[in-house]
């Protein structure tokens, strides 16, 4: 993990408390300090500089994240010291269009948007009933909503919501219970949740449903 901002930093957090092994490198002594405690291994080092990269072992992860924001140039000279030092897949975060195509021209083999993604499906959110969604493409989406009134009562056999309203339940969660796959046996039951997939528009409809 190159950078230790609010996103490195937290990204992270989030794959050390998936049982995976994380070296985080940050310029910054600050950051190295707030953070060491909480990660692993956590060097104050220029992440921008092949040997540096290469005396921490880089090269022998099989991923590595430039989570850099700050400073497009940091950003990109990261990335392409890990390039050049082959080995780990490089994901690095733009901040702009522009951004991202330098990203990629040097060598990024995936560029994530976070605060872009993040702002799309929360704009989602707000506009719609959907309690969680996430966006596959331009034109699909899986996403968790509160079963409709209209349709409680009934298997989704008989509701045939594929048929009906375009979209497919793979999933529930019936009241005091987890998240289960569903069947067509599945009984839909008032103050259940379900999980459906289709297209981004129909996702909406059906989330409206009353």
């Amino acid at each position: 993990m190159i950078g230790l901002g609010r996103f490195g930093g937290y990204l992270a957090e989030s794959l050390t408390h998936l049982g995976h092994e994380v070296l985080a490198v940050d310029r910054n002594p600050e950051l190295v300090q707030r953070w060491s405690d909480q990660l692993d291994r956590v060097v104050q080092a220029d992440a921008t500089e092949e040997d540096a990269l290469r005396q921490l072992g880089a090269s022998d992860f099989q991923s590595a994240v430039v989570a850099i924001g700050a400073s497009v140039e940091a950003s990109v000279l990261a990335v392409l010291a890990l390039v050049e030092l082959g080995g780990p897949q490089v994901w690095a975060r733009a901040t702009s269009t522009k951004h991202a195509k330098i990203l990629a021209s040097v060598g990024a083999h995936h560029v994530i948007f976070p605060e872009a993604e993040t702002g799309e499906r929360v704009a989602h959110l707000i506009v719609s009933k959907m309690l969680d969604f996430i966006e596959f493409g331009a034109d699909f989406a899986i996403a968790k909503v509160r079963t409709p009134q209209s349709l409680t009562g009934r298997s989704l056999a008989e509701v045939r919501p594929a048929e009906r309203h375009g979209v497919r339940v793979v999933g529930v969660q019936l009241p005091g219970e987890r998240f289960r796959y569903a069947t067509d046996d599945t009984l839909v039951l008032p103050g259940s949740t379900l999980i459906v997939e289709g297209s981004i528009e129909e996702v909406q409809r059906f989330a409206a449903l009353t």
